[in-house]
């Protein structure tokens, strides 16, 4: 099945240079977004704490929640609504002992709203281990990177490495930037969901920078940015027919899938558009820039 038809010619490379500009500019909002909001919102899989999720039997709001949790240790929690009729409060306290669970929690909402709740589940997490992990999954989201360089560099060239990397690491900011700037919580899901992309952007990125190094072969003489317009027009069908398939497949997930995969589908939607403009908007100009910057030295050097 074909999406578009064969012979279709489309300058990518002369958008390049548009593309990159706002690629920068995202880019500098989402880092100014996180160093704005003094990093990322954290959650407890980071950062440490609990999360005490409960199910009311009748219509209850987050203001009365926190008005019967007034003068306890959860004051200041933040208290979303999960479902219906349902909560989670999320706190930086550690609630791993009962006797601290049932004055904070218990009693209180025992006083406000009788026995017509249920605490369905009690995460707690150690700030020493929320820290631990967090240093775990930037050393993770770093070695998959120089491990794809590697292998990619191994595989075909040090140039479609250099291109693909990047893309990643462009996809990851793109990534983080989203979730600073709508202040998510930066959990194992959304960490999860940025796996899932460094996986499907440099899949989608290496089909690409195959068909170039392909027609590099072919082509030898021609000119490398003709190669790269030929190269993403050859595979513009499969590129559009696969974001496609993953796009509606999450997008589903976000609009079904409930509240509590919302961000993470959230997150993988973002992910999905900008892995696949990433394959082409940005692992090609840095395959393009690097053959410029070695034609430009061996000018230099006759």
């Amino acid at each position: 099945m074909e999406f578009i038809k064969p012979g279709i010619h489309i300058d990518f490379v002369g958008k390049m240079k548009y593309a990159i500009i706002f690629s920068v500019i995202v880019a500098i909002i989402g880092i100014g977004s996180i160093i704005f909001h003094g990093g990322l919102n954290l959650g407890i899989d980071f950062a440490g704490g609990s999360i005490i999720q409960i199910k009311f039997s009748k219509n209850i709001s987050a203001d009365q929640i926190r008005t019967a949790l007034k003068s306890t240790k959860l004051e200041s929690s933040v208290i979303q609504q999960f479902g219906v009729n349902e909560f989670l409060i999320r706190t930086a306290e550690s609630f791993h002992d009962q006797k601290l669970l049932d004055e904070n929690v218990n009693k209180p909402l025992t006083a406000a709203f009788n026995k017509d709740y249920e605490i369905r589940r009690v995460e707690v997490v150690g700030s020493k281990v929320g820290a631990d992990f967090q240093r775990k999954a930037i050393f993770a989201v770093i070695l998959s990177w120089l491990a794809m360089l590697i292998y990619v560099g191994w595989r075909f060239e040090f140039r479609y490495g250099l291109g693909g990397i990047i893309a990643l690491i462009h996809d990851v900011i793109i990534i983080l930037g989203t979730v600073s700037i709508l202040n998510m919580e930066f959990t194992i899901t959304i960490l999860a969901a940025v796996f899932f992309i460094i996986g499907f952007s440099i899949n989608d990125t290496i089909v690409v920078l195959d068909r170039v190094r392909e027609n590099v072969k072919l082509n030898p003489k021609r000119k490398l940015g003709d190669i790269i317009n030929l190269s993403v027009n050859q595979t513009l069908s499969r590129t559009i027919l696969t974001s496609l398939t993953v796009f509606l497949t999450v997008l589903a997930l976000f609009f079904f899938g409930g509240a509590v995969i919302h961000d993470f589908a959230l997150s993988l939607l973002v992910g999905v558009v900008f892995g696949t403009y990433s394959s082409v908007f940005i692992s090609c100009p840095i395959v393009l820039l690097f053959e410029n910057m070695k034609l430009s030295k061996m000018k230099r050097k006759k």
